[in-house]
């Protein structure tokens, strides 16, 4: 089924307000009448326009109507959505007779039914239309010691509803989330009933934040595991030594082994990010030089160099 677009019918943005809507219907409605209009559509565009009129003029029917088209992207087949429900809308004009009323098209029907209209028929009571509200998704930002120990945030949110007249708003609500232990980052934290207002008696979407953790000057993660590069002297890395090094969950021993290289990994097992299969740890070796900026300095690298007798170029042949 083909999706209209009401809005492009009757030439109107979607924050246009009632008094814009009904301008726009009288226009179009004269330019196109079958009666005076020499256009070669003219009978089709002037039902398509009283359609889109009949749905925008009614703040109910075009809150409806947003909502769906907000779940609805270009280049789709329609279909209507299994919790539709379109809850016997009653019409209101808009350029159609009752006996016009067969001539809606088969998506405004899907939608809203005809109300019962046609030759001879009574108008039924209105009632109500319930639907969900849309799902809302949002990013939140959390410090890597957040995700080892849980924590609480207060966000500001900015979400769009339709107002009383049926024009869509924007609206912010403050909303308090509870980080859960364990989480990583590109997971997904749910707030039921946070999302959109459903319509009638329909309940609230959800409100999905992505969790993307705040740049560390000291970690980086990847998945489950944390690394942390560690500067060491370089008589460290060759004697060895016992070092105290910060880990996100607190302070810890290691053990440096002799002749440690420079990029070397020394792996703490399960002190990554907390889950029922907890990361792991990896502190990264980085070889740190003092400079020789004294002449006590540069005597102790020349008597280093003498004694060492050592060529880092020695496996290249040259």
């Amino acid at each position: 089924m083909e999706f209209k677009d009401y809005y492009e019918i009757m030439g109107v943005g979607r924050d246009a307000d009632q008094d814009e809507i009904k301008r726009a219907y009288r226009k179009l409605s004269r330019k196109f009448h079958p009666d005076v209009s020499k256009e070669a559509d003219a009978e089709s565009r002037f039902k398509d326009l009283g359609e889109a009129y009949e749905v925008l003029k009614d703040p109910e029917k075009r809150a409806a109507y947003d909502q769906l088209a907000a779940r609805w992207r270009s280049g789709q087949d329609f279909r209507v959505p299994p919790d539709w429900n379109q809850g016997g809308f009653e019409f209101q004009g808009g350029g159609f007779t009752e006996a016009d009323a067969g001539d809606f098209s088969e998506f405004f029907e899907s939608l809203f039914g005809h109300g019962g209209l046609g030759a001879g028929a009574r108008r039924r009571p209105r009632h109500e239309f319930h639907a969900r509200g849309e799902d809302a998704r949002a990013k939140i930002q959390i410090d890597l010691e957040d995700a080892y120990r849980g924590g609480k945030q207060t966000l500001s949110l900015k979400h769009r509803e339709a107002g009383p007249d049926g024009r869509p708003r924007m609206k912010e609500r403050v909303v308090d989330v509870s980080i859960p232990k364990g989480v990583s980052p590109g997971q997904h934290i749910r707030l039921a009933g946070m999302g959109g207002a459903g319509l009638g008696q329909g309940e609230s979407g959800d409100l999905y934040l992505e969790v993307e953790f705040r740049p560390h000057r000291l970690y980086k993660v990847e998945g489950k595991d944390v690394y942390l590069t560690l500067p060491v002297a370089p008589w460290e890395a060759a004697l060895g030594a016992e070092l105290t090094v910060p880990t996100p969950s607190g302070l810890v021993d290691l053990r440096i082994p002799p002749n440690s290289q420079g990029g070397r990994k020394l792996r703490l097992a399960g002190r990554g990010i907390p889950a029922r299969t907890p990361g792991d740890l990896y502190v990264v070796l980085q070889v740190v030089l003092p400079k020789a900026d004294s002449e006590g300095a540069k005597r102790a690298y020349r008597a280093f160099a003498e004694a060492a007798r050592f060529d880092p170029r020695a496996h290249m042949g040259i």
